[in-house]
């Protein structure tokens, strides 16, 4: 393991599951970004891109169905069904013959509006009293 990745696996274990459900959401959301944005030389990787995404939100509704999960009801059920819509939308690009950079925006915009929203409503530090 060279430096950089015990940097990286350091960094993590110090942040909150929010934090790193941000993190993930974000960076997932680059990848696809960097495809759209690149579209004639990066239009091989959105496969790759596509599998990442969905990945992450398979991982996220599973989350939903689990019965320690602290979300109320309602929020897991729109979860798991924004993550019904990620599927389906993921699968329909993926089916396309001619899929266009376009095509991504949804899927890009969805990571970004959770991943803010997560950071938003993150719990403040606890103060540290002397």
């Amino acid at each position: 393991m060279d430096l950089a990745q015990r940097y990286s696996e350091t960094e993590l274990s110090g942040l909150s599951q929010s934090e790193l459900e941000t993190r993930a959401l974000i960076r997932t959301a680059a990848a696809l970004n960097m495809v759209k944005e690149n579209w004639e030389s990066k239009k091989d990787e959105l496969p790759q891109a596509l599998e990442k995404n969905r990945r992450l939100w398979t991982i996220i509704a599973s989350a939903m169905h689990e019965p320690d999960c602290p979300q109320p009801e309602e929020v897991k059920r729109n979860i798991i069904n924004l993550s019904y819509f990620i599927f389906k939308k993921t699968n329909s690009i993926m089916a396309d013959t001619e899929p266009t950079p376009e095509s991504l925006n949804i899927l890009i915009d969805i990571n970004m509006n959770i991943a803010r929203g997560l950071s938003e409503h993150r719990e403040p530090e606890a103060e540290i009293q002397p």
